[in-house]
C-alpha cells in the first residue's frame, strides 16, 4: 500500500450498477479467486490480488468492530450482509454491499473459503452508516473495539432491530436485490 497516494485527495468511484464484484478466499481470508470487474475497481492486477489477503482492500474509515462481526459470524458458518467502504490502490474508494458466504468442499462438506459478492451500495445505505462507522472508529481508537462493539449493539437496540434486519433493511435488500445476491451465490457455488 506505499503506492496509494494521499487519502485526503481521494474520491469516490462509481460503481456499474449492474456489475458484481466478486472474490473466493481460503479460510484465513486469502484471495485465491477474484474477477476482472474487482481487478478494475481495486486498481490491482489479478497476480497482486491472488494469493494476497482480502484487507488489502479495507479502507480506514472502516471500524474493526464490523470485520470482528464479520469473522465471527463467518467462522459459525453464518453469511453476513455488510455495507463497506473498501480502498483501491490508487486510494480512491468505493462504497459495495457485500454478501459474505462460507463456501463448502461439494464431496466434504466442510468449510473451505469464503465468496464475498458485492455491488454498489445504495447511497442512503451509505449515507446511514458514514456517521456510525464515524462514531465506532472513534469510540475503537479512544475505548478499544470491545467499546464499539458494545456502542453499535446498543444502537441496534434502539433501532430495534438485530445487525441482519439493521442492515437488510437499511440497502433494501428484497426484490431485485435479494435475486441478485442469490443469482450470483449460485453462480459461484
Amino acid at each position: 500500500m506505499e503506492n496509494q497516494r494521499s487519502l485526503q485527495n481521494s474520491k469516490e468511484i462509481k460503481l456499474s450498477e449492474i456489475k458484481p464484484i466478486l472474490s473466493r478466499t481460503d479460510l484465513k481470508g486469502t484471495i485465491k479467486y477474484c474477477n476482472k470487474y474487482f481487478q478494475e475497481i481495486s486498481g490491482y492486477s489479478e497476480h497482486e490480488l491472488i494469493g494476497a489477503p482480502h484487507n488489502i482492500i479495507r479502507h480506514p474509515d472502516m471500524p474493526k468492530v464490523i470485520f470482528k462481526l464479520m469473522w465471527e459470524r463467518l467462522k459459525q458458518n453464518q453469511d453476513i450482509l455488510a455495507v463497506v467502504k473498501n480502498l483501491s490502490k490508487s486510494g480512491d474508494y468505493y462504497w459495495v454491499t457485500t454478501l459474505f458466504e462460507t463456501k463448502y468442499h461439494p464431496f466434504t462438506k466442510a468449510p473451505e473459503g469464503y465468496l464475498a459478492l458485492r455491488k454498489a451500495a445504495p447511497k442512503k445505505a451509505v449515507e446511514t452508516v458514514i456517521p456510525l462507522y464515524k462514531t465506532l472508529i472513534e469510540i475503537e481508537k479512544n475505548e478499544g473495539v470491545a467499546a464499539s462493539e458494545d456502542y453499535l449493539y446498543n444502537f441496534l437496540r434502539e433501532q430495534n432491530k438485530d445487525y441482519d434486519t439493521f442492515m437488510r433493511d437499511l440497502v433494501n435488500y428484497k426484490g431485485l436485490i435479494a435475486k441478485f445476491f442469490e443469482g450470483m451465490s449460485k453462480m459461484f457455488a
